[in-house]
């Protein structure tokens, strides 16, 4: 389990190592980066809480899976309710200084999982740089399109929802009305039986599609 420490200093420790990391003489192969957000539910409860429905979120296990995977991942235990968009402007940032400090914008992904998914889609439309990689899962609906009109996907598109998840649906709507440079878009439409619990564990059928695109392995479908 991380303690809300550990998980915060996962979150500045991959900037400050970014010196080493871009250096030729250190690194034969630039680093592929991932920005995880997790969902609301962790913003309002310690770790080892345990939703009514769903469980613990396993978001350790989650991290692991991804840095087993040769992602340096970037996370951190929000809390508060924080605000959706403020809080992606601070991302923003930090991909900023990411692509001053010579990472290939390819080589950055944003990946959300529900309310994390929504964060990820305001750095997509703050950041609107169309070679960065976002990741969607579980993190629309079908009123987003008249309730949040501000949001406009720009980058490559991975969108995740589960079938039998009332709170996650396609969002290709979402993809067609958003008026930026999508250069690749996709999306998966998962059958795991789970509802929306199927974000709280670090299940193959949604973590592994998120590493392929944060490889740059756009053909999903």
């Amino acid at each position: 389990m991380i303690p809300m420490s550990a998980a915060r200093l996962r979150f500045i420790l991959p900037i400050l190592l970014l010196g080493c990391l871009v250096c030729p003489a250190c690194a034969q192969e630039q680093p592929r980066i991932l920005f995880f957000l997790h969902n609301r539910f962790l913003e309002e409860h310690a770790l080892d809480d345990i939703h009514p429905d769903y469980g613990r979120v396993a978001y350790a296990e989650i991290i692991r899976t991804f840095e087993a995977a040769g992602l340096t991942v970037i996370s951190e235990l929000r809390s508060g309710n924080v605000n959706a968009r403020n809080y992606a402007a601070g991302i923003c940032r930090q991909i900023d200084s990411l692509l001053a400090a010579g990472i290939p914008p390819g080589h950055i992904t944003v990946a959300g999982t529900s309310k994390g998914g929504y964060i990820a889609q305001y750095v997509s439309t703050l950041a609107a740089h169309p070679e960065l990689n976002f990741v969607f899962i579980a993190s629309h609906r079908d009123e987003d399109l008249g309730q949040l009109p501000d949001i406009q996907y720009c980058g490559n598109i991975l969108t995740i929802y589960e079938r039998s998840d009332p709170l996650g649906v396609s969002a290709r709507a979402r993809i067609a009305a958003s008026r930026c440079d999508i250069r690749h878009a996709a999306e998966i439409e998962l059958h795991t039986g789970l509802g929306h619990g199927f974000l709280f564990r670090p299940l193959p059928e949604w973590t592994v599609p998120t590493i392929r695109w944060a490889r740059g392995e756009y053909g999903l479908e």
